[in-house]
């Protein structure tokens, strides 16, 4: 329950602040995808992969919507269910989801045929989001993962 209201507020801010947030690079953390790490490495594997696939379908949804419904949606359950097994540790998980999510978007993009990303999009906005999500992650991971009890797997 707590782990969709954070999904939730990370999408609503997302969309109404950080998009619109004119930051050098081109680049915008992706706080949906923070959330769904923090609520998974609390909850475990099929709770975050759960969690992950309706976020990513909210995300799929909302504006500006210009991708086919159930693309982040894929990608957000794999994610959450990463992240809920855990990699090592939570800054190592943490690290590895971020890294992951991007990259895993942009090759679903490439294996439906979406024309919008190249190269240049690989090499330069790519980067900046994950170095920008990286740097906010510590707020959001611990806001989104503070005061549920782990489940098991």
């Amino acid at each position: 329950m707590i782990g969709g209201l954070c999904v939730l507020l990370a999408l609503l801010v997302q969309v109404m602040l950080v998009n619109r947030l004119p930051l050098p690079g081109g680049g915008a953390p992706d706080l949906v995808l923070l959330a769904v790490v923090g609520a998974a490495l609390a909850r475990g594997a099929v709770p975050g992969a759960v969690l992950g696939f309706f976020a990513g379908l909210v995300v799929d949804i909302a504006p500006p919507g210009a991708h086919l419904v159930g693309q982040y949606a894929f990608v957000l359950a794999l994610v959450g269910y990463v992240a809920g097994r855990g990699a090592g540790g939570p800054v190592t998980t943490v690290v590895l989801c971020v890294l992951l999510a991007p990259l895993l978007a942009v090759g679903v993009n490439l294996l439906i045929g979406d024309s919008r990303v190249t190269l240049a999009t690989l090499t330069g906005e790519v980067p900046v989001t994950i170095v920008y999500t990286l740097l906010v992650a510590p707020v959001v991971i611990w806001l989104a993962a503070r005061g549920e009890p782990r489940y098991s797997t």
